[in-house]
């Protein structure tokens, strides 16, 4: 069930600028897509993750303004917080919760990191991304699709609790819609679903076939990357 929550607390911009130590690269995180993601500390010691948005990124205001409402309107413990949002020029930024662990590929695809996950902190992994995406699917009051499910967007808790983030290319759905189609391929080569990659056809079976490919990574430890040497796509996917 969804639970009500106020608007997103707009952030002054100055206060995250120092919070990061003026984005520093000592606070970087990571990259993504859309922007750098660094750590924060505020002044009152809370932490939290910063998503700084590139400047020449083709997440204009329209795909911004869409993660900061319909990450807020998500509440459930397999997805990421979003605490509020910053907006100074052409500046865009989200502010997260921050989770220490970092990301799930960070560990999996890590010879050393990777054996501190034992079997029974990977199964609970894999079942706490799949009730993510069942809330996402069926749950929520908007059914959702990710479009864009990786090792990178699933981030870790300090009880190795997994969350689900980056709602940057999510597509919402009608809950009697069932699938869609698009012009305008996104995502993550290996992850994406045959259907959507050669047609644009995508519904949730994309982020089941995403969920698929990521559950193999975390039990293999091996990641997907044959697009690196593939000459004929329809083998690969």
């Amino acid at each position: 069930m969804d639970i009500g929550v106020a608007e997103p607390l707009q952030y002054n911009f100055s206060a995250i600028k120092a919070a990061t130590n003026d984005f520093s690269e000592d606070n970087k995180l990571g990259r993504g897509g859309f922007g750098a993601v660094y750590k924060g500390t505020l002044i009152d010691g809370n932490e939290i993750a910063v998503k700084r948005l590139a400047r020449n990124s083709q997440q204009g205001d329209v795909e911004f303004k869409k993660e900061v409402f319909l990450v807020l309107k998500l509440q459930h413990r397999n997805l990421i917080r979003l605490l509020g949002y910053s907006i100074e020029g052409k500046e865009r930024l989200l502010i997260y919760e921050f989770l220490p662990n970092g990301s799930l590929n960070q560990f999996i695809f890590d010879p050393t990191k990777r054996k501190l996950l034992d079997w029974e902190i990977r199964y609970n992994i894999i079942k706490g991304i799949a009730k993510g995406l069942l809330y996402l699917h069926e749950d929520s009051r908007l059914r959702m699709i990710h479009r864009d499910m990786k090792a990178s967007n699933v981030l870790l808790d300090a009880e190795m609790n997994p969350k689900i983030a980056d709602f940057g290319l999510a597509r919402l759905f009608k809950h009697e819609e069932t699938h869609g189609d698009t012009g305008r391929i996104v995502g993550t080569y290996g992850y994406m679903a045959p259907e959507y990659v050669l047609h644009g056809h995508f519904s949730v079976k994309s982020d089941v076939f995403s969920f698929g490919v990521l559950v193999l990574e975390i039990i293999t430890g091996q990641e997907k990357n044959c697009f690196q040497n593939c000459k004929d796509l329809q083998k690969c996917l």
